[in-house]
């Protein structure tokens, strides 16, 4: 029999939908789920787009432009802007999803052997990208004892080499909800800078930002305009996952060229999601605050039930809708699996995904999950509850 590719051995399995199959079948068994495993917002996508892509007057679903229609590239300059990040149209690919933006930053970017520093733990496909594009990411350790704080400038010197070629980061922060302030991204900038390193930025939860503390685009970094590749999406603030519509956005025209090419290879990006995604951007602030003082309301409530669970703790996250919990079990993944196949508390249970897939040193994260705060708080409080009697009746409970 011929050998699947070493690519498709190394490829990782998605932490946050593997377990999928477990929780279908309790479904099927007739038990509720309570999925905090996954960020798929439950608040509606807006009328807006909804209205769009009913209204749509076409005789033919066509081909759009590799890099976007530019209407709604033109409408996403002024997007920026209210982000104080000033770019052009021409500034932005539009992608097909935040994931495309990656993967396509990675391909124009990197060669194979190139090395990226992320922190960790990170989201889980960024490491799936990266072997997509022959790349390697190296990772500087966070820790949730410490709030995910970024490490010292040292930690990433020391992993420094002829072959690196890059930093990544994610803020607000998938998975843990951190947001890195001002004196670390300047600390980014200057490593960038002095080692003439892309920055790859994903800032898809820009909109979620729950402190007083100001949010630190890397478009906001002096000195290293062209060593910037920005990743957005509108599936977080939209609620429009399904539609796929991401952008990337770079000042730096030989990495759009290059990116472009990818483009064309691949035709363009969703029709339909782009004309939702522009009609999108019409749907106003009142949309914007409501969802906002919802997700407000939606983490004290995980975050304040959480640390009333006996041996559980988990940080203040300050951004996205995520956290990192640490739970009193021998293992997360172990324990996630056992409340789908063998637990249910009148006939209910939890779904949430192991952290140690957002981890690549081995080891790390084997107590924690990840838990994405995108249900109702009548549904958080009673996950909670069922969180904690799984907890007490979990056979490989740690003290």
């Amino acid at each position: 029999m011929p050998q699947i590719s070493e690519r498709g051995t190394l490829m990782p399995a998605s932490p946050i939908r593997k377990l999928a199959p477990l929780a279908y079948a309790a479904e099927e068994r007739g038990v509720k789920v309570y999925r905090l495993n996954i960020g798929q917002p439950d608040l509606p996508t807006p009328q807006a787009a909804l209205d769009a892509i009913r209204n749509i007057d076409r005789q033919v679903l066509e081909y759009s432009p590799s890099q976007g229609y530019r209407s709604y590239r033109e409408k996403l300059v002024k997007y920026y802007a209210k982000y104080n990040i000033f770019v052009t149209a021409d500034d932005i690919i539009v992608t097909t999803g935040g994931s495309e933006a990656v993967l396509f930053a990675f391909l124009a970017c990197l060669n194979p052997g190139d090395e990226i520093i992320a922190p960790e733990p990170a989201y889980a496909n960024y490491m799936a990208f990266a072997i997509s594009a022959g790349a390697i990411i190296r990772t500087v350790t966070t820790t949730i004892d410490e709030g995910f704080c970024l490490p010292k400038v040292e930690k990433f010197e020391e992993l420094i080499n002829e072959r690196t070629k890059a930093i990544l980061i994610c803020n607000p922060n998938n998975p843990t909800g951190y947001l890195y302030t001002r004196k670390e991204m300047n600390r980014i900038r200057d490593l960038v800078k002095k080692y003439d390193l892309y920055l790859f930025s994903d800032e898809v939860y820009r909109e979620f930002i729950y402190t007083g503390s100001p949010y630190i685009s890397a478009c906001h970094l002096e000195g290293i305009e062209n060593n910037v590749v920005l990743i957005d999406s509108v599936s977080k603030r939209y609620s429009e996952c399904g539609i796929r519509i991401g952008a990337l956005i770079t000042k730096n025209e030989a990495v759009r060229q290059a990116v472009m090419k990818f483009c064309q290879a691949r035709l363009s990006p969703p029709l339909i999601g782009q004309i939702a995604a522009e009609a999108s951007l019409d749907a106003g602030e009142e949309y914007e605050r409501e969802n906002y003082d919802e997700y407000v309301e939606r983490r004290k409530c995980l975050i304040d039930g959480l640390n009333r669970i006996p041996g559980v703790y988990s940080p203040i996250p300050m951004g996205a809708f995520y956290t990192v919990a640490k739970l009193p079990v021998d293992d997360a993944e172990k324990f996630c699996a056992w409340c789908l196949k063998d637990f249910n508390y009148e006939g209910e249970t939890v779904m949430m995904a192991p952290a140690s897939g957002f981890y690549t040193t081995p080891e790390l994260g084997k107590n924690e999950v990840r838990m994405a705060y995108v249900l109702k708080k009548e549904d958080l409080q009673r996950a909670l509850f069922v969180l904690g009697k799984a907890l007490e009746a979990y056979p490989g409970r740690v003290e």
